[in-house]
């Protein structure tokens, strides 16, 4: 199966994530390109946002058919088992697309720390690092979204 509820809401957060800061690249005017390039790619990426969520009802509704499995059993072998399950207690979707939400951005600003020039490979290391705890944090929160999925929907 290509895609869960967790997954397709993940992406759906970082679409938006992406869009926040395109918004804010338009504004601030202080970016590697111009207004009309990031005006397109602004364009582009609601056209893939509202394609999305379009995707998101498809998959409801095809859940509620019995046409789609709601989740999949990963088979990941490079998890670290000391990292995975610390993500509270999610109880429902909402909250779990909420926590998967500030995931995805604290991890956005991850991914801003490791792109410095400007700080020694060590410190790029120790980030790395936090990246890995943060992404499998996102990965226990997608599956914890499909379990939650399944779970309402056997009542």
């Amino acid at each position: 199966m290509a895609e869960t509820l967790g997954s397709l809401m993940d992406k759906l957060s970082i679409k938006s994530i992406r869009e926040f800061y395109l918004k804010k690249m338009i504004r601030l005017k202080n970016n590697n390109f111009s207004a009309e390039q990031l005006q397109e790619k602004l364009r582009v990426l609601q056209v893939q946002k509202k394609n999305l969520v379009r995707e998101i009802d498809f998959f409801f509704a095809a859940v509620a058919r019995g046409e789609l499995v709601i989740r999949d059993e990963k088979l990941k072998l490079y998890n670290n088992p000391r990292l995975m399950n610390r993500i509270g207690a999610i109880d429902t979707l909402a909250r779990g697309f909420d926590a998967l939400t500030k995931k995805n951005l604290e991890l956005w600003q991850l991914e801003d720390e490791a792109r410095r020039a400007d700080v020694p490979l060590s410190f790029i290391g120790s980030i790395k690092r936090k990246i890995d705890a943060a992404n499998q944090q996102r990965n226990d929160l997608i599956d914890r979204i499909d379990e939650l999925l399944e779970r309402s929907l056997r009542k």
